[in-house]
C-alpha cells in the first residue's frame, strides 16, 4: 500500500470531498473492498460516489496480473465507462508514471484527473463514515462512535491479525510448520468471537459497528472458500452456533448481504489461485439460501441500527448483487 491521501471534510490533502468527483474500484471477491462496499451503502452514498467492478479473474498483462473491467462487470469493450480504462493499473500510473509497485483494490479514483486518490482500506472506511458526513443519507449510522474507538480499534487489530489476514497466512502457509501456527491462531480466534457473540449480539454490543463491518466479510467468504481451498477446515464456520448466527443476522441486514456475490467469490478464489488450485475447477457449494434462514439474534436485544439511524434503501439497479434464494423459494 503505498497511496494513502485521504478525501476529507477540509481537503487537506489535496482531495476535497465533492459529490460524483470520485469513483470506487472494487472487486466483488475481495474482503478488504467488500469493507468499502458495505460502508458506502450504510452511509447512502451510491449517488455521490460511482462503483466501478472488475472481473472476478485478474488478467495477465506483460507478465503480471491486474484488476481489469470487463463486459461482464459492466464495462463494454473491456474499458471501465466513467474512467476509460482497461486496467486499475491504469489509474495508478496516470498518479505516478513511474509507479513498479502491485496493485489492489479498493482504490478510489478522481475521476476528473484519473488518478488513483488512495489504496488504503483502512482508512477509506473510516473517512466514509466520517469525513463524508455532509453528502451521508438521512438516518446514516454512526459506525465509529467516540465512546467506543478505543475498544473498537483493539477488536478491529485482534481481528485482522488472527482472523481476517489468518486465513490467507494458512492459505499460502509455505510449510507446515507455518500453515500448523497460523490455523492453530485462526481457530483460537474464531473461538473467541464465538465467545464473545454468545453474550452480546454484535462485537460491541447492541448495535453495528465499524467491527462488525470489518469481520463480516471474512466471515461471508469462511465456508465458501477459505473452509476448504485455504485449508481452513478444523471447522466450518456454520459449525459455530454463535458466530454463524451472527454471520446471518449480518446478512440479512440492508447493506450487507446485499453486497456478497458469491459466484465472484469462487470463482476468483479457485480460479486465480494456480499454485493452490492449478486445475482451476471452482467448487459448487455451499447452497448460499442458508444465509437466509432464522438466526434468532434478535433474542439477545439490541438492533443492527442505533436510535435514530436506519437501514439504507435498496441499492441502486447498477450496483445490485444476484439475489440469494431464500429455502424452499
Amino acid at each position: 500500500m503505498r497511496f494513502v491521501d485521504r478525501v476529507t471534510a477540509d481537503g487537506a490533502d489535496g482531495w476535497p470531498v465533492e459529490a460524483g468527483r470520485y469513483r470506487l474500484v472494487v472487486n466483488r471477491a475481495c474482503p478488504w473492498a467488500n469493507r468499502a462496499v458495505i460502508v458506502r451503502r450504510l452511509m447512502g452514498l451510491d449517488e455521490a460516489i460511482s462503483l466501478a467492478v472488475t472481473d472476478p479473474i485478474q488478467e495477465l498483462i506483460a507478465g503480471e496480473v491486474h484488476w481489469v473491467f470487463t463486459a461482464e462487470t459492466g464495462s463494454p469493450g473491456g474499458l471501465d465507462p466513467v474512467l476509460g480504462v482497461h486496467a486499475l493499473r491504469d489509474s495508478y500510473l496516470k498518479r505516478d508514471p513511474a509507479y513498479d509497485g502491485g496493485v489492489s483494490v479498493p482504490g478510489l479514483v478522481d475521476v476528473p484527473t484519473g488518478h488513483l486518490v488512495t489504496n488504503d482500506y483502512d482508512q477509506l472506511t473510516l473517512d466514509l463514515g466520517g469525513e463524508w458526513k455532509a453528502l451521508h443519507r438521512e438516518g446514516a449510522p454512526d459506525l465509529y462512535p467516540l465512546a467506543l474507538r478505543d475498544e473498537i480499534d483493539s477488536v478491529n487489530e485482534f481481528v485482522y491479525r488472527d482472523v481476517s489476514n489468518g486465513v490467507y497466512r494458512s492459505g499460502f502457509a509455505p510449510s507446515q510448520a507455518s500453515y500448523d501456527r497460523a490455523v492453530r491462531i485462526l481457530f483460537d480466534g474464531l473461538d473467541r468471537l464465538e465467545d464473545r457473540l454468545i453474550r452480546q449480539r454484535y462485537l460491541l454490543g447492541d448495535h453495528i459497528t465499524e467491527a462488525d463491518v470489518r469481520l463480516f466479510p471474512t466471515l461471508a467468504r469462511f465456508d465458501a472458500v477459505y473452509h476448504g481451498h485455504f485449508k481452513c477446515n478444523v471447522r466450518k464456520l456454520i459449525e459455530y452456533p454463535a458466530l454463524w448466527a451472527y454471520a446471518r443476522d449480518l446478512f440479512q441486514t440492508p447493506g450487507f448481504g446485499d453486497t456478497i456475490h458469491f459466484d465472484h467469490i469462487r470463482r476468483h478464489y479457485y480460479g486465480v489461485h494456480t499454485a493452490i488450485n492449478p486445475t482451476r475447477v471452482v467448487a459448487a457449494g455451499p447452497d448460499p439460501a442458508a444465509w437466509l434462514t432464522p438466526h434468532h439474534r434478535d433474542q439477545l436485544g439490541g438492533s443492527p441500527f442505533a436510535d435514530g439511524s436506519t437501514p439504507p434503501e435498496p441499492p441502486p439497479a447498477i450496483d445490485r448483487v444476484p439475489v440469494v434464494v431464500p429455502p424452499g423459494g
